[in-house]
Parts: structure tokens; sequence; C-alpha cells
């Protein structure tokens, strides 16, 4: 049996997480053991008895033990400060990206939009 060696790891390592989980969509996975996650949620408006959609990025440490892409659907959990800018750590990952959305995004973009005839000039 191999022994993972990840220290900043909330499974693996002794890395003690704390307060607010959240779910999210990794926006960004580019950076070494690092990504940003978008979190959706809701807020009321009161005075206009309403909701109104609003998303965040978080900055989350991504241990060794686990490989995530952008669009994968994870669970990341607040922790101490892993770096300047990073104080949550992912949990587990709930959903990878299929690549069929990413190409039927792409042909989308590319599909034109029909034109609007002029109605009642003439």
């Amino acid at each position: 049996m191999t022994q993972i060696e990840c220290t900043l790891c909330p499974v693996h390592g002794s890395l003690r997480t704390r307060g607010m989980t959240f779910k999210g969509t990794i926006a960004s996975a580019r950076a070494p053991k690092t990504a940003v996650i978008e979190v959706q949620y809701l807020r009321r408006v009161p005075k206009y008895e309403r909701y109104e959609k609003l998303r965040s990025k978080i900055h989350a440490h991504v241990p060794e033990c686990m490989a995530v892409a952008e669009g994968d659907v994870v669970e990341i959990a607040e922790c101490r400060k892993v770096s300047k800018t990073k104080a949550h750590v992912v949990v587990k990952i709930v959903s990878k990206a299929s690549g069929a959305f990413e190409e039927e995004s792409v042909h989308a973009a590319k599909r034109k939009k029909p034109s609007r005839k002029s109605a009642g000039k003439g």
C-alpha cells in the first residue's frame, strides 16, 4: 500500500477545516495547487420582495491527492490561511466536467444569429 504524503490535505494530512463549506464550479485551475472556485448564491432584496443571483470567486488550495480541472463541481471548506489569498481547501470532487459541454458551447458561439427584417417600413 502506498502512503500518500500530503500535509495540506484535510483527508490525508493534518489540515483542519472549520467554518463554512461551499459547493461551486472551478473557474480556473492553471496555477499549481490552486483553483479559483465560482460560488453562486441568492440574496433577498427586501424592498422588492425578490431574490437576486450573486456569485463570488474564492481561491482554494488543491491537495496533491486530488486532480481537478476547469468545470468540475467541488466542495470547499474554510481553513487556516494557506497562503496570502487562500483560506479554503478542496474537500471533495462532487462531479467531473463533461467534454461534450465544452464542445457544444464552442459550436454555439460559431452559429450565426438570424438577421432581423425591418417590419412595417417601405
